[in-house]
């Protein structure tokens, strides 16, 4: 390949993948271009994003509000608060975790997409699943933790039996 075919990309991507630091630009390209199979290599640390439902602009409505909470004058008098609302479902998300409208923007429309994922899917929605294993895993350290706060009880109680009985054969043999 000439250099120039190196800077020419081939027809256009129709998505983005992270490709690992480490790898020069040659790999780069040769992972990105179509007639290449590559084998997808996971980011250390991060978890595959689940494929969810895209979202129809022209399905969403989308308002900005006065913020609420606290922060005082800066998040109370703005309308930075977003409320999106998808048309079809009638599911409507409000976001107004940071000060930024842009950032809620974004935030507002993963939450909906998630919950319009959910709503349409139900128990197949990979948002489900994980929903579900995190509150199972919750549940087992729940009950784990409970286990090992009894377990101590008791090794409290046979400690201070057999300290109190070593006390009655301390005292009787004198």
């Amino acid at each position: 390949m000439s250099i120039s075919g190196l800077f020419r990309f081939p027809a256009p991507l129709t998505r983005l993948c992270r490709v690992p630091r480490g790898l020069g630009l040659w790999e780069k390209l040769t992972l990105l271009s179509p007639g290449i199979a590559a084998t997808v290599v996971q980011m250390a640390g991060k978890k595959d994003c689940p494929a969810l439902l895209p979202l129809d602009e022209n399905e969403l409505k989308e308002q900005f509000v006065k913020g609420h909470g606290p922060g005082g004058q800066a998040t109370n008098k703005t309308s930075n608060c977003v409320v999106l609302k998808h048309i079809p479902s009638g599911i409507v998300v409000k976001c107004h975790q940071t000060r930024s409208v842009d950032h809620n923007r974004k935030l507002a429309r993963k939450i909906l997409q998630e919950k319009v994922d959910v709503f349409y899917n139900g128990e197949n929605s990979p948002v489900y699943k994980e929903k579900q294993e995190a509150a199972k895993k919750k549940q087992d350290r729940k009950k784990r933790a409970k286990e090992t706060l009894e377990k101590k009880k008791l090794l409290k109680q046979l400690w201070e039996s057999s300290k109190n009985s070593t006390e009655k054969v301390i005292t009787d043999s004198s």
